[in-house]
């Protein structure tokens, strides 16, 4: 029976043997993609709190606000599901395989086969999806928020926003496709092109519909999304290489992977993303009946306390393509390089947004929201709200990093799923205890112990799977990075509170936590913030090798570098003075680098007389 190219990438296929060339890219293309990535995301951000400004001022915190960010779940839910998380971790590693297939001469092109064979049912499935929600709004509203005020305003807006269940999903598809190819410029405009909908759709029919307007450009956004890529995926399908014809599997005997096999695969990847998106269906669930503005200040809150954790993971978004195409070729040395040294610098990244906006949190949400119908006391409400939140960033950013190590290679892994489902019911059972006494606050402390959890269970269990991170050298890397951040959070707090004026207390804080932070990770040795540095002044680092225990990190500080070298010297001293007979080149390990985890001391070679 022939095979598809779906069962190919999906149904555990045997790898390339590891003599297959991978593609490894250098690190100034991986440096150019992820600034290029990083700068467009954050312009889409940058957007997204223009978008948000203009909701709060438009239409304040108020019940209309709560309909229509309940019919946003819908939206957020499918980003989640169809462009982060599952379509990424499913397509990445299929693209990459068939790419891998592609470069050994295999015919037809199993590329453009792969596309041929799960496009079109991909787009026939969710415009299934897409038509029963909007049959089963006025059903799915109160089960998404019971007790909510405007229900009906709600439904109206669940229906317009429903669309994007089909809109995000081939976006969710040309971004993976392009992504695995290399490209990286149109999947990170895609959030530019959606809030120009939003905003555009706003301050047009926001006179005459109200937040209708906004659900109504929810749907002509994730419509732009779609169409910034599609060009560029074309010219990828149609690229020299790429020939059409028949199936994957003209040429391969191997026989098509049954249907509930592929869905068995499938199925770990959707349950952990569903499991993941889950915990906004509890926090809008427990704050439905709280006083009216509640979902309002969450859902501000989670928007800028999130920008950080959406930051930091733009590195490991550029570099998932190069382990799964590492791991297609068998190179899981390669693949566990790379993903150990880009968690660790993603924590780094993330750990100085998060100080920052516990210190400014206040003055932040003034800048951005405090004007129209958003008064001091949503202002209040909000920060109180954002700088609990912050307290999971890291552990939101170890949950994004460490998934793509469980699925870089295709095969059923439950265990992120099992993990993620027992967050979410910490996170319920916690809400429902403290949402009652705290409010607003209580579900997003609710929130933070539930992803923390969630990200310390995935931490332990990484080292036995297809991309074998160091639990132990990552777990006492994130240590010497977590303690500075401290430091930086009181830094910042103390200049946040000298200042009257929002803008320039926010200035200043961000200023003061990344000198502090970064000041404080050298002197204790934390990894990846000298070699950053090292990289940002131009200064060439030296190749060196890692400490091979915990007690050994210790002469990494510069304290002990300090301390011990007059030793070294006089050893140095005593050794040229030896006789010759018995004097060997030794090998110094020099210490204090910033070097990839994995990498173990040379031994010294004896001299040959």
């Amino acid at each position: 029976m022939a095979e598809s190219s779906g069962a190919v990438a999906l149904a555990g296929v045997p790898r390339p043997a590891p003599a297959a060339r991978s593609w490894v890219p250098s690190n100034r293309f991986l440096a150019r993609a992820a600034l290029l990535t990083a700068g467009l995301t954050a312009a889409g951000a940058l957007l997204g709190l223009i978008r948000d400004q203009l909701l709060a001022r438009a239409f304040g915190a108020g019940t209309g606000t709560d309909a229509f960010l309940v019919a946003w779940t819908v939206p957020e839910f499918a980003a989640t599901l169809l462009i982060e998380d599952a379509m990424a971790l499913i397509l990445v590693p299929a693209f990459s395989r068939a790419l891998a297939r592609r470069a050994e001469g295999a015919r037809p092109d199993p590329v453009r086969a792969l596309v041929g064979s799960t496009l079109p049912d991909t787009a026939l499935a969710m415009s299934a999806a897409a038509g029963a929600l909007v049959l089963a709004a006025p059903w799915l509203v109160p089960l998404l928020a019971p007790g909510l005020p405007r229900t009906d305003l709600a439904v109206d807006c669940t229906r317009l926003t429903a669309t994007c269940v089909l809109s995000f999903a081939l976006a969710g598809y040309c971004s993976a496709a392009l992504r695995a190819h290399g490209r990286f410029l149109a999947p990170a405009a895609i959030y530019l092109a959606y809030n120009i909908g939003i905003i555009t759709a706003v301050v047009l029919l926001g006179p005459g519909w109200g937040v209708r307007a906004a659900a109504a450009g929810v749907a002509a956004g994730g419509v732009l999304m779609v169409l910034v890529q599609v060009p560029s995926l074309v010219g990828r399908l149609r690229a020299k290489g790429s020939r059409p014809g028949g199936s994957a599997a003209a040429g391969d005997p191997r026989g098509e992977g049954p249907p509930l096999l592929v869905l068995a695969l499938l199925a770990p990847v959707l349950a952990f993303a569903v499991s993941r998106q889950s915990q906004v269906l509890v926090e809008r669930f427990l704050a439905a009946p709280l006083p009216a503005g509640a979902i309002s200040h969450l859902n501000y809150a989670q928007k800028v306390a999130q920008l950080p954790m959406v930051l930091s993971l733009m590195l490991c978004t550029v570099s998932f393509p190069v382990v799964a195409r590492a791991m297609a070729a068998g190179d899981t040395a390669g693949a566990r390089l790379r993903a150990e040294r880009d968690l660790l610098l993603a924590c780094a990244i993330v750990l100085v947004g998060a100080a920052t906006v516990i210190a400014a949190a206040p003055q932040i949400v003034q800048l951005l929201f405090q004007r129209g119908a958003f008064d001091a006391a949503d202002t209040r409400a909000t920060a109180g709200v954002m700088r609990i939140y912050a307290l999971g960033l890291l552990g939101q950013t170890l949950v994004g990093a460490l998934v793509r190590c469980y699925f870089s290679a295709s095969r059923p892994l439950w265990y992120p799923a099992a993990v993620m489902t027992g967050s979410v019911a910490v996170t319920a059972g916690a809400g429902l205890v403290w949402a009652g006494p705290w409010g607003a606050p209580g579900i997003a402390a609710a929130n933070a112990l539930g992803i923390t959890l969630a990200a310390g269970l995935l931490l332990l269990g990484v080292a036995g799977q297809r991309v074998p991170l160091g639990a132990r050298p990552v777990a006492g890397g994130l240590v010497r990075l977590v303690g500075p951040a401290a430091l930086a959070t009181a830094a910042g707090w103390t200049c946040a509170a000298r200042v009257g004026s929002p803008l320039p207390a926010v200035l200043l804080t961000l200023a003061a936590v990344t000198a502090v932070f970064l000041a404080s990770a050298c002197a204790c040795g934390a990894p990846v913030v000298p070699g950053l540095l090292r990289a940002a002044f131009g200064r060439p680092s030296p190749v060196r090798s890692p400490p091979t225990d915990h007690r050994s990190a210790l002469v990494r500080s510069p304290l002990i570098r300090l301390l011990v070298r007059p030793l070294i010297r006089s050893a140095s001293r005593r050794h040229a003075h030896a006789p010759s007979d018995i004097r060997e080149t030794p090998h110094v390990t020099p210490v204090g680098g910033d070097v990839p985890l994995d990498r173990r001391p040379r031994r010294p070679r004896r001299r040959q007389e």
